[in-house]
This record gives C-alpha cells, sequence and structure tokens, in this order.
C-alpha cells in the first residue's frame, strides 16, 4: 500500500461556520490539497468558503484506510470529515 500525506484543513464558510476535515492525498504537495479542499467544498455547496496555507497544513504520512483508498484511487484525493462538515 502507498503512503498519503494528510494535510490539516480548516475552511471557513461564507456564514461564518468551521469546517475542520483532512485532505488526504498520495503527493506531499500543499497546493495540491488546498486545490483538492477548494473543489470538495465547492462540490458540496460552499464555493466561497475560506482555505488558505495557513489553515491547510501538512499533518503526517499513514497508509491510508480502505474507504479513503478508494476515494484517493477514483479521485486523486480523499476527505476525512472532523468538525463541522455535513453527513
Amino acid at each position: 500500500m502507498p503512503i498519503s500525506h494528510v494535510y490539516d484543513t480548516y475552511a471557513k464558510t461564507a456564514k461564518g461556520k468551521i469546517m475542520h476535515f483532512d485532505v488526504v492525498l498520495d503527493e506531499k504537495d500543499q497546493d495540491k490539497a488546498m486545490a483538492f479542499a477548494k473543489e470538495w467544498l465547492a462540490e458540496i455547496g460552499e464555493p466561497d468558503a475560506i482555505v488558505n496555507q495557513t489553515n491547510c497544513m501538512f499533518c503526517h504520512s499513514t497508509e491510508a484506510p480502505p474507504e479513503l483508498r478508494k476515494q484517493i484511487d477514483k479521485q486523486g484525493y480523499a476527505i476525512y470529515k472532523l468538525e463541522g462538515c455535513p453527513a
């Protein structure tokens, strides 16, 4: 199994709500992690949420669990929802 890289991410929505999630990808690339975070936020209806380099930071590297591995293989990244994210 490949090693994946986890980016601890916080986004602030246009209404001021904070969402905490991890962006998991196979490349250690903060710019890609931020782009994937913004892509996911747009997909869930939060295209104006703010994500920047200070709130999307590399956390650690690990082997992704099977459910996240499927997402990474399908779309290039996975989102692990932590706090304030839609179900």
